[in-house]
């Protein structure tokens, strides 16, 4: 199986869906990361400069999985859904002829992610089924699947350390708080992570499920074990 993860920024995947690439790469699948921007606006200082250390930190994050990494090289803070963006991403996607493209939600906080989004949709088209990732902090977003990603955590968060120049510690606090509830949602065990995603079927992608790793384990829901007398 190839999954194509794709984000609008370098430290985007590490944050939203590591876990779950993770999870994709224990099974043998063959993973490929498409990074939409430069990076350059994502701190302050010489932008040519931020732009090749956030090159350098994607690719050390990626080879965590052994992932084959893309930089598309938009410039960051711009990013549009237009003929330049769609004809790069339509490219991608025949070039790799992917199983399964995984992406920004198209109510993402950043105007970059919903650009990205966008682009990605339309791209797709009739090659590839596209699977939207949580939104920062879930604000505005009612999942359809869920990835369990308690034996990946560790791994994400090193991921996402891996991008020092973003003070990234914040961003792994900030996973670790959303991907608890993710499990708790699905009644996740103490300890447990889970990444959530949304798919909107289209034609002719309907049902996507043999195509992701397994989800949080269901358990089930007791009463008190406690006597009353």
């Amino acid at each position: 199986m190839k999954i194509l993860a794709l984000g609008a920024h370098p430290d985007d995947i590490e944050i939203f869906m590591f876990g779950t690439m993770a999870a994709y790469a224990a099974q043998g699948a063959e993973l490929i990361f498409a990074i939409a921007t430069d990076g350059a606006k994502g701190g302050r200082g010489d932008p040519a400069a931020l732009a090749r250390v956030r090159r350098e930190e994607a690719t050390a994050a990626a080879g965590l999985l052994g992932a084959t990494l893309h930089f598309l090289d938009f410039p960051d803070g711009a990013l549009i859904a237009d003929a330049a963006l769609i004809a790069a991403l339509k490219a991608l996607v025949g070039d790799l002829k992917p199983d399964l493209a995984i992406t920004h939600a198209p109510n993402d906080y950043h105007g970059d992610h919903r650009a990205l989004s966008d682009g990605v949709r339309i791209a797709a088209s009739f090659a590839v089924p596209v699977l939207h990732a949580d939104t920062l902090g879930g604000t505005g977003f009612s999942p359809t699947h869920y990835v369990d990603i308690s034996g990946h955590f560790d791994l994400k968060a090193k991921a996402i350390l891996a991008h020092q120049s973003q003070d990234p510690g914040r961003f792994v606090e900030a996973a670790r708080t959303q991907n608890a509830f993710r499990a708790g949602q699905c009644n996740g065990g103490a300890g447990s992570f889970a990444e959530a995603f949304r798919f909107e079927p289209t034609y002719p992608f309907a049902d996507i499920r043999a195509l992701l790793p397994p989800a949080p384990a269901i358990r089930p829901v007791t009463v008190s074990t406690r006597t009353v007398t």
